[in-house]
């Protein structure tokens, strides 16, 4: 203890100035870090990056350099700053490791802010399920369902799969098939379909609607319906338009048949 004493009392001026040395480190080099970390932010935000990534990407860059100067300070007290960066390396490693998967979903998060295949409001078919996306975030991705259920898909199941952005165009085709009686008139079917379509002022004139035979079914002439309309407006075109050409159909006398199967009975006698 008393040897302990006098070395601080011998060097406690070379001491007191590599503390104070290193607080300097410290302190000018965090004023510098948090700086160049704004510029990181400010030169993405010209460039039109999304939000989530600037802070990201900003609140990285100033770790970063944070760490840098700590080991800056560290090293000007004499402490070997090699072993300590070995150590936190394996650290490190260790932790990714362990966190493989989260990493994975940050990854692609990252990957989804970067390429946008989808944006928030879009509503999209991704990872075995489909709803709006509600919130994108760097590990999970947010969406409700359209009878309001909340979905958290994460980010690395989205990126490793098809995504069908169904909102991404702004108009869209209605696909439908009526099936009418091979007694009944296709003319007159075509006609009532035509005007129907015709009357609604939210198909658009181009393209044009199609409407064609498409297939001479079991029991039915099927028909194939294709308008189109701003996406928008698609599931209420289709309701309308199946519900509209039902009761003018009906009110002609057009009918939908019903599969049909005919079945034989043979009788088999027991031998006598």
């Amino acid at each position: 203890m008393e040897n302990l004493t006098t070395w601080i009392s011998q060097n406690a001026v070379d001491l007191a100035m590599q503390i104070g040395i290193a607080i300097a480190i410290f302190v000018i080099g965090k004023i510098i870090a948090r700086m160049l970390a704004n510029l990181v932010k400010k030169g993405m935000q010209k460039a039109g990056s999304e939000p989530i990534l600037i802070g990201f990407v900003g609140n990285v860059s100033y770790g970063i350099l944070l760490v840098a100067v700590v080991l800056a300070a560290i090293d000007s007290l004499g402490v070997n700053v090699t072993s300590l960066m070995a150590i936190v390396g394996a650290a490190g490693l260790a932790i990714g490791l362990a966190l493989k998967d989260s990493l994975a979903n940050f990854a692609a998060g990252v990957m989804i802010i970067i390429f946008r295949p989808f944006k928030i409001g879009d509503y999209i078919n991704a990872a075995g399920t489909a709803g709006s996306v509600d919130e994108i975030g760097l590990f999970a991705t947010m969406m409700h369902t359209p009878d309001n259920q909340r979905i958290i898909v994460p980010n690395s199941g989205i990126i490793g799969g098809n995504i069908v952005n169904v909102s991404a165009l702004p108009t869209r085709r209605v696909d439908l098939v009526f099936g009418i009686s091979y007694d009944d008139n296709i003319g007159q079917a075509r006609d009532i379909i035509k005007s129907v379509i015709d009357a609604d002022e939210r198909i658009l004139k181009d393209p044009a609607p199609v409407i064609v035979v498409g297939e001479l079914g079991d029991s039915s002439v099927n028909i194939n319906v294709r308008p189109w309309v701003n996406s928008a407006d698609y599931w209420d075109v289709r309701g309308d338009l199946l519900e509209t050409i039902k009761v003018r159909f009906d009110e002609a006398g057009v009918s939908i048949p019903y599969p049909q199967q005919d079945v034989y009975m043979h009788e088999v006698k027991a031998a006598g």
